[in-house]
């Protein structure tokens, strides 16, 4: 799937030469003046090789459409930066091919990031699920925000911020959380009626 991918963007691309190694060396110079047309050109005959920085990043978490956005819009970032800077004996593909890699893995650890942030409210939700569905069965009632906190050797706010992160969760992906479960605790002020209405959730 993802080699159909590329080499569909490289047909896309078919029409944009790379920079030869002389034309690259004009056009920094005439980018460094400030000509625009120079700068898009750079731009544009080095997607190429902004894509094959995409590659060595595929499958560690972040959509390839993802990762060649990010690496294209490093590489212009880069151009603008290169253009504007007492480069010296700086060289542009080192230059460009650092910046690129710098966003792709910023990209990637935000993912992860993301993903592990996730698991950890996913956690901490079930424990909290089962935690009071335990103490309703032996209360005979359902539980308060305080004796949970009490059972589970948390503070009421910590409670109550995990309750309010899973229903932020649930806004934005209902199909992925239990809402019933927590809404049985109270002080989580939602109905059934309402939690249907608002997260689309079905018994």
């Amino acid at each position: 799937m993802h080699d159909d991918f590329y080499q569909m963007y490289l047909e896309e691309m078919g029409n944009i030469p790379p920079c030869t190694r002389d034309e690259q060396e004009r056009l920094l110079k005439e980018a460094a003046e400030g000509r625009k047309e120079a700068k898009k050109r750079l731009v544009e005959g080095n997607l190429r090789t902004a894509l094959e920085y995409a590659r060595e990043y595929d499958g560690r978490g972040v959509l390839i459409t993802d990762l060649v956005q990010e690496a294209n819009m490093a590489l212009m970032m880069a151009v603008e930066e290169f253009s504007a800077m007492e480069n010296g004996r700086l060289a542009f593909d080192s230059f460009t091919g650092r910046k690129i890699r710098e966003a792709l893995t910023a990209a990637v650890e935000e993912q992860q990031s993301a993903c592990q942030t996730g698991e950890e409210l996913a956690a901490r939700v079930n424990v909290l699920q089962k935690v009071s569905q335990a103490l309703a069965g032996e209360l005979g009632r359902e539980a308060t925000v305080e004796e949970l906190a009490d059972k589970m050797k948390m503070s009421v706010e910590e409670i109550k911020g995990i309750m309010k992160m899973a229903m932020d969760a649930m806004s934005m992906n209902a199909e992925t959380m239990d809402l019933e479960a927590l809404a049985e605790v109270e002080g989580i002020e939602i109905t059934e009626d309402e939690a249907a209405e608002d997260y689309d959730y079905e018994e």
